[in-house]
């Protein structure tokens, strides 16, 4: 009888390991499944993102599957009891739909900063009173005469002033203005109460009227969205950036937040490129150059940087006309973009012309020494800034941004920063606007993955004479400005022929001025 029982005991026991065996045969099998089933979803998203070559997706996609049916064969032949290998199922497992969730991210940012899904604009409108009015909202404002220029029907200063109304709790009334200096004399002479307009005019009222934000206090803050200029919803050039040279018209807004914010363009560099020769010539345009606006300004002349008002194919077009060439792309960036990507590369190794401290007005006070310096984003954004301390005031100002654009493009072109090109995008995407479409972005990148090799980056920049002169955004006031040096734009359009033909650059292009090239 103790036999039989000890038999059986046996054999209850041997079942029991039978039963869990197969439990851990199974689970092995279902985490391998799992793990081969995140696979091939992290390689369609990798696929879909469209930034790596397709040999090396289908060779790491070869890999991944080999290594899943390593796992899988570990679970048959040690009939399941390979506890490490069903561990590394779960870890791979999670790394591959944490990786599938970066690269479906990823791909959405790019879509949000391409020319895919361009179209909108925003208008921040700004309701100001005096410094000694007793006002602190619009409601307290209903009694008040306010000064505007003509309202179109459905123009985003009648939108504004819908919302004026509404907070006023009545229709307020208004007098109207021929031009936005008027209008600002009207509220400081007491002819009016209060004025409504777009704050990208903000700098325009500051060169004209002498320390007019000591004067006047914002008291309301509209944001108006309106549909970008055609060009930018979602329309973008047809150009082959694998193979075909292009420029990109780098403009740099004087604004923090939303990139899509209408404001002036305080830098402005054209990106010459030529994929096949592996050249880059980064043009910089003094801001205050003298120029006609197309289809804005008519014969007028302005300044560049008031250009951006009107929309930045208002800049292209003035740049386009200024060195006699075609600009298909464009890419906005604003303060907030540049600190945040110089952050994620880690800092930029940057080279200045002198040895100065900042002033601080943008943002940091700091020391810079003459030749290498590694900045962070805010001292790379302090130090392009920065024109008190610098000789040559805005000229040199120009010069040093291009020298902070320059070690970013040295920089983003390493396998290191390619590897970490879709983080970059993520990251920067509500500050960064371009019009090249998903696909081109997509290209360049493939390319540089595929193809490496080094390149050749030379940076130039205009020349003029300062001067007063009268500007189209600020009629009947005399501004600073810069008279375009004939002899330094002609020699410009030369060294960006030479790119876009194919030829390379003399080793001795200069890196600071548009002198000329032998």
């Amino acid at each position: 009888m103790e036999n039989t029982n000890s038999k059986k005991k046996m054999s209850s026991a041997k079942q029991k390991k039978k039963r869990v065996r197969k439990a851990f045969r199974i689970a092995g099998e279902i985490l391998v499944g799992i793990q081969i089933l995140a696979t091939l979803v992290f390689i369609g998203f990798t696929w879909r993102l469209g930034m790596i070559p397709a040999k090396y997706v289908v060779g790491f996609a070869a890999l991944l599957f080999v290594f899943a049916a390593l796992l899988f064969t570990m679970q048959v032949v040690t009939r399941g009891k390979a506890i490490v290998s069903k561990i590394v199922s779960i870890l791979m497992s999670a790394v591959l739909i944490f990786g599938s969730v970066y690269m479906y991210q990823t791909h959405d940012a790019i879509e949000d900063i391409s020319g895919d899904t361009l179209g909108k604009q925003v208008h921040s409108v700004l309701v100001v009173v005096r410094k000694d009015d007793e006002a602190e909202k619009v409601w307290d404002t209903k009694d008040y005469v306010y000064g505007v220029q003509s309202i179109e029907e459905d123009s985003e200063m009648a939108e504004a002033m819908k919302k004026v109304n509404a907070d006023a709790g009545k229709e307020v009334l208004t007098k109207e203005f021929d031009t936005l200096n008027d209008q600002v004399a009207g509220l400081l002479s007491e002819t009016v109460d209060a004025i409504v307009y777009d704050e990208s005019f903000s700098g325009i009222i500051e060169e004209v009227n002498e320390n007019y934000n000591s004067k006047v206090k914002v008291i309301a803050q509209y944001s108006i969205e309106s549909k970008s200029d055609s060009m930018t919803q979602g329309v973008s050039p047809d150009v082959n950036v694998k193979d075909e040279p292009f420029s990109m018209f780098i403009s740099g807004i004087d604004v923090y937040g939303p990139i899509s914010s209408k404001s002036r363009s305080d830098v402005n560099i054209i990106a010459t490129v030529n994929p096949e020769t592996k050249q880059i010539l980064l043009t910089n345009t003094p801001r205050d150059f003298y120029v006609t606006i197309p289809e804005v300004s008519g014969e007028k002349k302005d300044k560049l940087t008031h250009a951006g008002i009107y929309g930045v194919d208002k800049s292209m077009a003035a740049l386009e006309e200024l060195y006699d060439i075609e600009i298909p792309f464009y890419t906005r960036v604003n303060f907030t973009s540049l600190i945040t990507m110089v952050d994620l590369m880690g800092g930029v190794d940057v080279e200045s012309e002198f040895e100065f401290t900042t002033s601080g007005a943008g943002g940091e006070i700091m020391d810079v020494k003459k030749g290498i310096n590694h900045f962070n984003g805010a001292q790379a954004l302090s130090f392009a800034r920065e024109r008190y301390n610098v000789p040559g005031g805005d000229n040199q100002r120009g010069k040093d941004q291009m020298a902070v654009i320059q070690a970013m493009f040295k920089k983003m072109i390493t396998p290191e920063m390619l590897v970490k090109a879709p983080k970059m995008i993520s990251e920067v995407s509500n500050s960064v606007e371009t019009n090249m479409s998903m696909e081109q972005i997509q290209r360049l990148i493939q390319s540089q993955i595929d193809n490496g090799g080094e390149w050749t980056i030379k940076s130039v920049a205009a020349e003029g004479t300062g001067d007063q002169a009268f500007c189209y955004s600020a009629p009947g006031t005399a501004l600073y400005v810069t008279i375009p040096d004939e002899t330094s734009v002609a020699n410009i359009k030369v060294l960006m022929d030479k790119v876009e033909n194919g030829e390379m650059l003399p080793s001795d292009t200069p890196n600071e001025t548009g002198e000329a090239v032998e």
